[in-house]
């Protein structure tokens, strides 16, 4: 992982079935950020993954676990990009392997607009007990439990 510091990191994700892939997202960019920007998914564009909890319930459910952090910001997305396409004060994203590619496709979208790529920091997603990556879909089915434990 990148040891250099940010003034502005974005993430995003639906955040549903808060997990452990989600919270070593989310810490890595309060490691490497000063302030970190946070994207939800909307009730809208988050319901193309299925059954997911309510907007305002994930947005609530991570105010409660950043309680005692305040330099972050969590704001609704209604699209894949959010503000990172538009925004120049954010200087790097945190994804996972999986949403990788996205974050390549938001430094196109800004290069083409004549402002500066992110800095692209990946994590790798994180494994249950079972060897397969912990998400919110295997959590929705029963298989494990938000920390990766088969059920």
């Amino acid at each position: 992982m990148t040891s250099k510091r940010y003034n502005k990191v974005a993430v995003g994700g639906t955040f549903d079935k808060f997990h452990e892939g989600h919270r070593l997202l989310i810490e890595t960019a309060f490691q490497i950020g000063d302030k970190i920007l946070i994207g939800v998914t909307s009730d809208e564009f988050g319901g193309l993954k299925g059954e997911i909890e309510p907007c305002d319930v994930r947005m609530s459910n991570l105010n409660s676990l950043l309680k005692n952090r305040s330099n972050y910001i969590i704001a609704r997305l209604e699209e894949h990009y959010g503000p990172t396409v538009d925004d120049d004060s954010i200087d790097a994203i945190v994804v996972s392997s999986e949403t990788e590619a996205t974050a390549r496709k938001i430094n196109q979208i800004r290069r083409d607009k004549g402002m500066k790529p992110l800095d692209i920091i990946t994590i790798n997603m994180v494994l249950a007990q079972d060897g397969k990556p912990i998400s919110s879909t295997r959590i929705r089915r029963g298989e494990i439990d938000s920390h990766g434990k088969v059920i």
